[in-house]
């Protein structure tokens, strides 16, 4: 009966810390929701404005542009790189489709070609791709690390922009009907269903992230390469090619955010997005991704964004000075960070536990198998005497 007592009561302890730890694990998974539902409450007490629809979707529509940063920064984090271009990446594509609005002279014919915006969209997508494709190839086969290779594209992106804007700035991107290249507005301030294009815009992105991550190979593989790219390659997983497209599909969703901005802004400047490279990496950070690779969803990321966005909407509306929204920025950057070192430490303690219990199980067999063993065996020699 003590041991009956006993076993009954390890049980209920487990139970109890079983809850408990579910509880915490609880709390740490969901901590971007829960941090953004207590943005949401503490700025409606606030501001009477702020609890507003049409404040929610201007809100989101300043998000959607983190969140395209994000998105693209969340496919190669979880790879295990990173990527510090996306912000001088998102100046260039803004200022190259700003470019292209104004008009790209042919000396040799005599004339000015004024492009659709539909073309300057698709040549403004290739030139993202034609960048995250450099940062890729230095990563995946010059083995530069991603940080010195991003770090250096950062500074070309944003000198080529500035070269070919003379530091100055394409205003007025409206277009002209006479030329047939206007709409580019369309993209920053139209509505479809009362939903800000850039939203729509957003969403769409974001749900091919998803499809593409939990429902195709290409996931799988990016996963098994941020956790282990070695174990991933000799599995057969082409290690490299997958280095190399997370980084175009990282200029690609770079190139939309500047479409969004520029049309947002109805101007594309070279110095547009500085320090939003920062900001795509604490997206990921407070959505729960590892910064070591292999762990991130884009539910998370897409919260990370939200919660960025509205805290610093916030601020602005309550009246708090911009630098104070800087200080509360990076304080919510290291707070994510310290979260996930717990959750992960967490989750590899629970892995490292189970695995001391099912080595214990296995070592508790044998001498139960064997007990029988030895009383036939003494039993034996009995029964012939």
């Amino acid at each position: 009966m003590s041991d009956t007592s006993q076993a009954a009561a390890n049980s209920q302890a487990t139970n109890g810390a079983n809850g408990r730890f579910d509880l915490i694990r609880l709390l740490l998974e969901g901590r971007a929701f829960f941090a953004l539902i207590a943005i949401i409450v503490v700025f409606s007490i606030l501001s009477p404005s702020y609890f507003t629809v049409n404040n929610f979707l201007t809100m989101s529509s300043h998000v959607s542009i983190f969140a395209l940063l994000s998105l693209g920064m969340l496919l190669v984090i979880l790879t295990g790189g990173i990527d510090l271009s996306v912000g001088s990446t998102m100046a260039f594509a803004g200022v190259f489709a700003g470019f292209l609005l104004q008009g790209v002279p042919l000396e040799i014919f005599g004339v000015v070609l004024y492009p659709p915006v539909w073309v300057i969209a698709i040549l403004t997508g290739a030139l993202g791709a034609f960048v995250g494709a450099i940062n890729g190839v230095l990563v995946a086969y010059f083995k530069v690390p991603a940080f010195v290779a991003t770090l250096g594209m950062l500074y070309v992106a944003r000198g080529v922009a500035l070269l070919m804007t003379d530091g100055l700035t394409y205003n007025n991107l409206g277009g002209s009907p006479e030329f047939g290249n206007t709409g580019f507005d369309w993209l920053g301030f139209n509505k479809l269903l009362g939903i800000p294009v850039g939203v729509l815009i957003m969403a769409v992105v974001a749900i091919l992230c998803l499809l593409a991550l939990s429902r195709t190979p290409f996931g799988r593989w990016v996963y098994s390469t941020g956790g282990n790219a070695r174990a991933a390659e000799l599995s057969g997983v082409p290690v490299k090619r997958v280095q190399v497209s997370v980084y175009v599909l990282s200029g690609i969703c770079a190139a939309i955010a500047g479409l969004v901005l520029s049309s947002q802004l109805t101007s594309a400047g070279p110095t547009a997005g500085t320090t939003y490279e920062l900001t795509a990496i604490a997206g990921v950070v407070i959505g729960g991704a590892a910064l070591t690779g292999g762990r991130g969803t884009v539910r998370g990321t897409l919260l990370g964004a939200f919660v960025i966005g509205f805290l610093s909407d916030g601020l602005v509306i309550v009246g708090v000075s911009s630098y104070w929204q800087t200080v509360f920025t990076g304080a919510v950057i290291v707070l994510a960070v310290l979260l996930n070192g717990i959750q992960y430490r967490g989750r590899k303690q629970r892995g490292d536990s189970s695995q001391d219990d099912s080595s214990s199980s296995q070592q508790a067999t044998p001498s139960a198998m064997e007990a029988p063993a030895v009383e036939s065996a003494a039993g034996k020699p009995a029964s012939q005497s």
